[in-house]
């Protein structure tokens, strides 16, 4: 009846290697299979008529996308759709503002989208293929390699309109929210920090920098 009833989050790392590779693992492919058909029964057991799956950057991005799709599907019947950059920047600001004007930066794990809105259309949008799982298994801990990654990607993203309201959404902006990092902190100390979700304390670096 348009209430939000609960909201879960599994992190799986589907994109972890696509800066290397343009394959996604093995490994990476099963659980995050298993996670979304764990997501699909549990939505089912609580009623839902219709169950609608996205996949974003990392898996629009591999060549054996099929493989992942294929798997869901074997696993619990759900078919999912596979959005573009841009399809995926719209959701975006759909979901974090709905009908208001402003802008939404979105920082994932393989893409980071930057979409803004005014008068009630779109003025800009554009997807990037840098996200924090891809900044960190190519840099790691390297600072300067991803504050030079983010200037090069923020100099792609050009003239962004200004707008009043701009928004962070994903893991990256959450988790900054929740608190102000000390980013020297080692990964265990991070992921002790009580706003720290499971798996996430490795990759915060990336995003922080990006962000």
């Amino acid at each position: 009846d348009g209430k939000v009833l609960y909201k879960s989050l599994h992190t799986t790392r589907l994109g972890e290697g696509l800066a290397h590779s343009s394959m996604l693992l093995p490994d990476a492919i099963e659980r995050t299979a298993q996670a979304v058909a764990t997501f699909y029964h549990k939505a089912v057991e609580d009623g839902a008529e219709q169950t609608v799956a996205f996949a974003t950057a990392a898996v629009r991005s591999a060549e054996n996308r099929a493989e992942f799709l294929n798997r869901v599907k074997n696993l619990c019947g759900l078919e999912i759709e596979v959005v573009s950059g841009e399809e995926e920047a719209e959701l975006g600001i759909l979901g974090a503002l709905g009908k208001r004007d402003g802008g939404v930066i979105d920082i994932g794990g393989a893409s980071t989208e930057i979409v803004v809105k005014a008068g009630g259309k779109l003025v800009y949008k554009k997807s990037l293929d840098i996200g924090v799982v891809r900044l960190k298994d190519r840099y790691g801990k390297d600072v300067d390699g991803i504050r030079a990654a983010a200037e090069q990607a923020a100099a792609e993203f050009g003239a962004i309109p200004i707008t009043a309201l701009f928004c962070g959404i994903g893991g990256t902006a959450t988790t900054l929210a929740a608190q102000y990092l000390g980013l020297q902190m080692s990964v265990d100390e991070i992921a002790a920090l009580p706003c720290m979700p499971k798996g996430r304390a490795d990759v915060i670096l990336g995003g922080a920098v990006l962000i």
